[in-house]
């Protein structure tokens, strides 16, 4: 029996029960109330088995909304929630409120907001690091500064058991002539057994993030198996984000050719058993 198919980063979230202070008119598409049931149909017409849903607020709410999620839709492998990691004490206790749920997988907060690049580095949030990786929770990287980027390697050697994750290849320059400094970047990220990555986001880097192709897409794709391999990469939908360039459909679709150009055993990895080992996904729950 073939391993199911992971999408290993896609969303849910409600404006009437938690606070996202990144939306608004602007985002019109989605700035409202959005449920797994919208995208279900797309998922199951791609051939996606299983989600894993991740924080879109530095809040509990959200984590709650993914929590009733998860409750009602066998779909949902895995939550990656939000946990203080900046306030060592509270960190701990929302990690205790999660002991006995083994959909709760992971912590992400949102880094790219805070007006420190360097956030990470805080000896505060060091702490909190450290508890996610005495707990064996993941972590995932919101990393869209080179910055950011830069700071995985140190993150990565002071936290050795601490499994860290790149969202969106820390957002390449896809559409835009120069490569680097991710190209650089990326590479000395990888050099790291701890840290993996997730082919997903991968939008335009232009004015028009829909702007995107397969061919645009590919380059930044392979350079990301040459670093990574296959073992630590995992597809991600990032939906419904995706809405604003172009929808879920079409970016299966523009990743398929990619995925499928490559070897059965690497293409099975890179849709579904990375994402499984890293988040170390329930075997039940994904009925193996």
């Amino acid at each position: 029996m073939p391993f199911p198919v992971i999408d290993s980063h896609q969303h849910v979230w409600d404006p009437s029960r938690a606070a996202y202070d990144w939306l608004g008119p602007e985002l019109s598409p989605i700035d409202r109330a959005i449920g797994f049931e919208e995208v279900q149909p797309e998922l199951q017409a791609a051939g996606v088995d299983f989600t894993v849903q991740v924080q879109s607020a530095d809040n509990p709410e959200d984590t709650e909304l993914m929590r009733e999620s998860a409750a009602r839709h066998p779909e949902v492998a895995g939550i990656v929630g939000y946990a203080p990691i900046d306030d060592p004490g509270a960190c701990a206790r929302t990690i205790q409120s999660w002991q006995g749920d083994p959909l709760m997988v992971g912590v992400r907060t949102l880094i790219h907001t805070q007006p420190d690049p360097e956030w990470l580095l805080r000896p505060e949030v060091g702490e909190g690091l450290a508890l996610l990786e005495e707990a064996g929770l993941s972590y995932d990287v919101v990393a869209v500064l080179p910055r950011h980027l830069e700071l995985v390697p140190i993150i990565a050697e002071r936290y050795p058991q601490l499994r860290l994750v790149i969202d969106h290849l820390a957002k390449p320059p896809i559409g835009l002539e120069a490569r680097e400094p991710w190209w650089g970047l990326i590479a000395g990220a990888a050099e790291y057994p701890n840290v993996y990555a997730k082919i997903s986001g991968l939008y335009s880097a232009t004015a028009d993030s829909g702007a995107w192709t397969t061919d645009s897409v590919r380059p930044f794709v392979e350079r990301a198996l040459e670093v990574f391999g296959a073992t630590r990469l995992m597809y991600g939908g990032d939906w419904p984000i995706s809405v604003l360039s172009g929808g879920y459909t079409r970016v299966w679709n523009g990743l398929r050719p990619i995925f499928d150009a490559l070897a059965p055993a690497d293409r099975e990895q890179i849709l579904g058993r990375t994402a499984a080992e890293f988040y170390r996904l329930s075997a039940e729950r994904l009925g193996q």
